[in-house]
């Protein structure tokens, strides 16, 4: 399945679907924060998702039940990668730096990922 990138609201959705594993247009409003959007707006953006090929349905009479078709883990993976090569040029290193510098890790938390690291390697 080829992953296409989201806009701020079709991402919304889908953490919400990720979340609650299946959902109703109705559900998944009531899910959002104020102010909740309406209902054919959030419609219009689940048929989006839908003709992404992202999510699938189940029909019950005039009612769908979504459900997403990628998982969250694809999803997080293309979003990484897509950092890395948009960037950081494919350089796990500049990454890596990059977000040590930037959340002013300590020294416990560079230990644990350190330790995480020599797995990876064994």
């Amino acid at each position: 399945m080829e992953v296409k990138d989201l806009t701020k609201a079709e991402e919304q959705l889908m953490q919400l679907l990720w979340k609650l594993d299946k959902a109703f247009v109705k559900e998944l409003i009531a899910e959002l924060p104020e102010p909740k959007p309406a209902y054919n707006t959030t419609s219009t953006i689940i048929r989006i998702l839908e003709g992404k090929g992202l999510i699938g349905y189940e029909a019950f009479g005039r009612t769908h039940r979504y459900f997403p078709l990628i998982s969250k883990v694809d999803y997080t993976r293309y979003q990484a990668q897509k950092l890395l090569t948009d960037y950081f040029e494919n350089s796990i290193q500049d990454m890596f730096s990059f977000f040590m510098k930037e959340q002013k890790m300590n020294k416990k938390e560079v230990d644990e990922l350190l330790k995480i690291i020599d797995h990876i390697k064994d």
